[in-house]
């Protein structure tokens, strides 16, 4: 998709679409007064009879506006004008762009960037637009004998702002906007592939060609690599599947060595079946998803190197299948991590934690500025928060605040969960220094609480998106988060280090 950015009037707009705003009173936004004013009328009787009552989610094309040189006027909803906030913008925005794949329009001036959104900037409205606009074009179907040709697919996109002072800012969000939406993409792409295809090897294959394309450097150790470091909770993970595990560094040099990097760390489980302690057979082929940690991580560095932007990122992927068999690690085992930790493993199926906390120790020889572990780790977290809000919780109050500001600018937004040391007894054993378990009660915390006791030398967030990182039902389907909050705390980040 292309995109163009320009300070625009509505009488000279030549194209296929133009869109503007009606809210749920039927007052007009700017941009559809224009419209209004240029076609003698036109717009204002249309509102009048009840063709567009400006309910949100609603849309509405008009064809040979009288005095316009554009093709097409599409009426967006905006819903009620006290309300229009975040969440009413993204809305109006994904409602036009959904009416937009559904006529002949191959470009389109979008004129809602003017409309106020309170604590927004234009350069926020824009970086949604070009995010959104990239997202609505996204389609999984590589893995089809026929594909279904898109004849529709809208190629251009300007967004026209109205104040020539917000076009540097703009174009700037524009370009994050676009590589926020391309870093995505990845990580759907990532998700969505087959198990039998995304397996830790692939992973390992497609971390070395987004290194070629974005000169990254990359390392991927094997398992006997791993055993001489002493990964033993990582391995034990691994050993019911007859995929090797690999462990992949992918490193971002945006500044100069002496600055300390952040580091990312992505849960891999390519497939979870839960290992000996079997998961119920439905729903278990959505366990693919189990790597949506690591895909994020792989989209978050495309979006990061596409922008060029001046930080310091490695991102640190433990990629292994969890699968059954005669050699599969069996609830009672004990094994030694690479902190040299013991860790009983009362149940296989709480996997994810051992292989993060192993990649978690090896973080630290990147001296990081900080580590945000990603990962589908709990199932109680989506009852917790369901599958709006992911799960934070951090070792460091700073860090906490800045992915919560981050989630809240980018709409991928985190809600914090306590991590007291009154958890910490919950995952007390008899025969290890601890269980990799604490019961159901507080899950999503006491499984953090475990990775806690590998994060004491550097400033560490978890974030748990099991309920986030896809949808079930008749949308299934990756949703690219974290990307949106992780690409904007690093642009932060990046700011700030730049002072």
């Amino acid at each position: 998709m292309e995109f163009g950015i320009k300070v625009a009037t509505l009488d000279k707009q030549r194209g296929s679409c133009v869109v503007v705003g009606v809210f749920e009173s039927g007052k007009m936004t700017d941009a559809a007064k224009e419209v209004d004013r240029i076609s003698d009328g036109y717009l204002k009787d249309i509102v009048s009879q009840g063709d567009m009552e400006g309910k949100a989610s609603t849309a509405l094309l008009l064809h040979k506006i009288p005095n316009l040189q554009c093709k097409r006027i599409l009426l967006v909803g905006l819903g009620k004008e006290q309300e229009f906030k975040d969440h009413a913008f993204i809305n109006a925005t994904q409602t036009a762009l959904r009416a937009l794949h559904n006529t002949g329009a191959t470009d389109c001036a979008f004129f809602l960037s003017d409309i106020p959104v309170p604590e927004r900037d234009s350069a926020w409205k824009v970086m949604q637009l070009a995010k959104l606009a990239v997202e609505s074009n996204y389609r999984f179907d590589k893995l089809k004998s026929s594909p279904e040709e898109n004849t529709k697919a809208l190629r251009k996109i300007t967004i026209c702002i109205g104040d020539r002072a917000d076009l540097p800012a703009s174009k700037e969000a524009l370009k994050q906007g676009a590589a926020i939406a391309h870093g995505m993409n990845l990580t759907k792409d990532l998700g969505n592939l087959a198990p039998n295809i995304c397996t830790p090897t692939y992973l390992a294959e497609q971390a070395k060609e987004l290194a070629k394309t974005y000169k990254l450097k990359v390392t991927v150790l094997d398992k006997k690599e791993m055993e001489k470091l002493g990964m033993g909770a990582l391995l034990a993970v691994a050993r019911g599947s007859h995929q090797p595990a690999k462990l992949i560094v992918l490193q971002y040099q945006g500044k100069g060595k002496k600055e300390k990097p952040v580091v990312l760390v992505g849960k891999g489980v390519t497939f979870d079946t839960g290992g000996i302690s079997l998961k119920p057979a439905a729903e278990m082929d959505e366990m693919k998803y189990d790597m949506s940690g690591a895909a994020s991580v792989f989209g978050t560095l495309k979006a990061v190197a596409e922008m060029n932007l001046p930080i310091n990122v490695v991102g640190i992927i433990p990629a292994t299948e969890n699968m059954p068999g005669g050699s599969a690690t069996k609830p009672g085992d004990v094994v030694t991590s690479m902190s040299g930790q013991t860790i009983e493993i009362l149940n296989t199926d709480a996997e994810g934690r051992l292989i993060l906390c192993d990649a978690l120790t090896y973080a630290e020889r990147f001296d990081p500025k900080a580590v945000i572990d990603i990962a589908t780790l709990t199932g109680a977290c989506v009852i917790a928060l369901g599958n709006v809000a992911t799960g934070l919780m951090s070792n460091n109050e700073e860090l906490s605040q800045a992915l919560i500001g981050a989630g809240e600018y980018a709409s991928d937004r985190v809600w914090p969960l306590p991590l007291w040391d009154d958890y910490q007894d919950l995952l007390k054993s008899n025969f290890a220094d601890m269980a990799n378990i604490g019961g159901r009660a507080g899950g999503t915390i006491t499984a953090a609480c475990f990775l806690s006791r590998y994060t004491k030398k550097f400033h560490w967030a978890h974030l748990d998106i099991a309920g986030t990182a896809w949808k079930s039902g008749k949308e299934k389907g990756s949703t690219g988060r974290p990307v949106p909050l992780l690409t904007n705390f690093l642009i932060t980040q990046a700011k700030e280090s730049n002072k």
